[in-house]
């Protein structure tokens, strides 16, 4: 039960990052502005999908940290985590259309959640190659 427990408890920033986006995502969207075009693509509300998702797939690698410092794994552990963060982007957006009341999908927030998430990889993967170089403890 221990280990469990010491397994877990890596997990658990990236779990209620992942709550606090599925709250935010069912606020009631009078709230938020309305996306008509690809040229309003570069919004605050586009950065917030951005910075939201990105935070998610880093806090998601970051429950990985130890597998990470495997290069066998490491590739592997990335995909799965972007693909995660894709995913559950694309499940809010469905979540939006169909369950959430006076909120409604859009293919240009799931975009900006793809973004985010393949972005909050690239982070977290710059970060541990520039700590490795440094000998510092990014990944213990």
């Amino acid at each position: 039960m221990a280990g469990l427990n010491r397994f877990t408890r890596k997990f658990w920033p990236g779990s209620i990052w992942a709550g606090l986006i599925l709250l935010l995502t069912g606020l009631p969207g009078n709230y938020f502005p309305d996306v008509e075009s690809f040229w309003d693509w570069v919004s605050p509300d586009k950065l917030v999908h951005f910075f939201i998702f990105g935070v998610f797939t880093f806090l998601t690698l970051w429950g990985y940290r130890a597998q990470y410092k495997l290069p066998a794994r490491r590739y592997y552990l990335v995909g799965f985590a972007t693909l995660l963060g894709i995913f559950y982007g694309g499940v809010t957006e469905i979540l939006q259309e169909m369950v959430f009341t006076g909120r409604y999908g859009n293919v240009f927030d799931f975009l900006a959640n793809a973004i985010g998430a393949i972005l909050g990889s690239a982070v977290f993967m710059l970060l541990a190659r520039k700590n490795k170089k440094e000998n510092a403890s990014f990944l213990e």
